[in-house]
């Protein structure tokens, strides 16, 4: 994480942050584009999970890449708002940033206002990886797609792009988020537990079928 600052000092203006970031983070883009395309309810579809990859499985896919910029871009605009209120206001950039990119996430993957049933959290986290330090983010995409290429495994593309993201922030002397950037990996991980397990098991679905489970 950032450099050390006075906690008791900014406590109001990172919990602000924090809660930016979780507000604008559980937003369901999916379930909106959904139902505002008349497709139903997405969680009534294929896995149930509010993200791009099952978005896709409407069989719309303008709802799936809506889903994934809505996603990404709420990701993003909470790091962004958050450095640009600290900016303001004479706040830690970085912990500020950080928080709101945490939040955003938590948002994403346990959303209130779904019961705390939400998505995967991999497009916000690219959205988040964007707006910290966009190198970063590109970097992830690469590896995700190379990943794909080669294995045609969504959930595995996405989980070894997560896994060298904060290897990458610290090449690129980012180290003020490896701690964030660990954190939200570990977070990845438990998101795809069941992922995970299919892919020990052999049982997962690759890119194109019509039961993947990325």
């Amino acid at each position: 994480m950032p450099a050390e600052i006075d906690f008791i000092a900014a406590a109001p203006l990172l919990l602000v942050a924090l809660a930016l970031g979780y507000l604008l983070g559980s937003i369901p883009f999916g379930l909106l584009l959904t139902r505002a395309a008349g497709l139903g309810d997405i969680r009534a579809i294929g896995s149930g999970n509010i993200g791009a990859t099952n978005a896709l499985r409407t069989g719309n896919r303008w709802v799936a890449i809506g889903t994934l910029i809505g996603d990404a871009a709420k990701g993003a605009v909470a790091v962004l708002v958050a450095g640009l209120l600290a900016t303001k206001t004479g706040g830690s950039v970085g912990w500020m940033a950080g928080l709101a990119a945490l939040g955003a996430f938590l948002g994403h993957v346990f959303p209130v206002w779904l019961g705390f049933k939400g998505g995967k959290g991999v497009s916000t986290f690219i959205g988040i990886l964007l707006a910290l330090h966009w190198p970063v983010g590109l970097l992830f995409c690469a590896t995700w797609a190379v990943v794909a290429l080669v294995s045609r495994y969504s959930s595995l593309s996405a989980l070894v792009a997560a896994l060298l993201t904060p290897v990458y922030l610290a090449w690129l002397d980012q180290w003020q988020f490896v701690g964030l950037g660990v954190l939200l990996v570990l977070l990845i991980y438990f998101a795809h537990r069941e992922n995970i397990s299919r892919l020990v098991s052999g049982t997962e679905s690759r890119i194109g079928q019509k039961k993947s489970e990325a």
